[in-house]
């Protein structure tokens, strides 16, 4: 019997999913990335002085490294890539389903970042470091434009990547409904929203709270806005203020610690 159409994609994606592979490059990615067990490490490439200052993280690893001369890099990284020297192959982090990452620890109730087609991998980066400081439970973003895990996201993030999740999910409103059902109040930041975070968590910070940006200019797409619970603004000094995205996030996330 001949399989559907949509069967025969869904295992083609799952096989090209199986394949993908990340480079990360610098020193402290890679440093981060041979250190944590997490990871599935494939092939390392560094400089003898890079192997030497990574010397300690490359013995407990147990992965050999390839030696590799300044002057021709055998990384296949973009031209413009500070690796230091170093670059390491891996398979992507997988951090596991929304309904098990996103649970409570039963000391606070969690917070969540989910990203509206933020795709500046220097802005996601920067977010992941900032849902680490405040003890964000994940990072959401879909599976398509969306900044992927890459080199320049680790370099970026600073190490957070290791430790903070990054889910991708194919559809961003299902995963607000998912948040919604596991008890989560669903904030959508919005420059001309009619309430601030502040007011539309009185009364309700002892619940889960998941934060939703948009990418800088277009904002939040008109499905997402109607599937969030409500939306919302940061206050501002000025009449006309603005932010990054990165830094919305940490101010978010700090307007709506628990």
């Amino acid at each position: 019997m001949k399989k559907p159409r949509w069967v025969i994609d869904k295992e083609q994606a799952k096989r090209a999913s199986a394949a993908q592979t990340v480079w990360l490059f610098g020193l402290h990615a890679v440093r981060d990335a041979l250190e944590n067990p997490r990871r599935e490490k494939l092939r390392l490439v560094v400089t003898r002085n890079a192997a030497d200052k990574l010397s300690d993280a490359i013995a407990a690893s147990g992965i050999a490294p390839e030696i590799a001369d300044p002057r021709s890099f055998a990384a296949p990284l973009d031209p413009g890539s500070v690796h230091q020297g170093a670059a390491l192959e891996v398979k992507p982090l997988d951090w596991g389903p929304i309904s098990e990452v996103c649970l409570g620890d039963g000391a606070r109730a969690p917070r969540v970042v989910l990203l509206d087609r933020v795709t500046d991998p220097h802005n996601v980066g920067a977010i992941l470091r900032s849902a680490e400081v405040f003890g964000a439970r994940a990072v959401i973003a879909p599976l398509h434009h969306a900044a992927p895990e890459t080199g320049a996201l680790a370099k970026s993030a600073s190490g957070a990547l290791e430790r903070q999740p990054y889910l991708r999910v194919r559809n961003l409103a299902e995963a607000i409904t998912e948040l919604q059902a596991m008890g989560y109040r669903v904030l959508g930041l919005a420059g001309e929203a009619e309430i601030s975070i502040e007011t539309a968590l009185d009364g309700h910070r002892d619940r889960p709270v998941a934060l939703v940006l948009g990418a800088e200019g277009p904002g939040l797409r008109q499905k997402t806005r109607e599937s969030v619970d409500a939306l919302v603004r940061i206050d501002f000094a000025n009449e006309f203020g603005s932010l990054n995205v990165s830094n919305a996030a940490a101010v978010a996330l700090y307007a709506a610690r628990a």
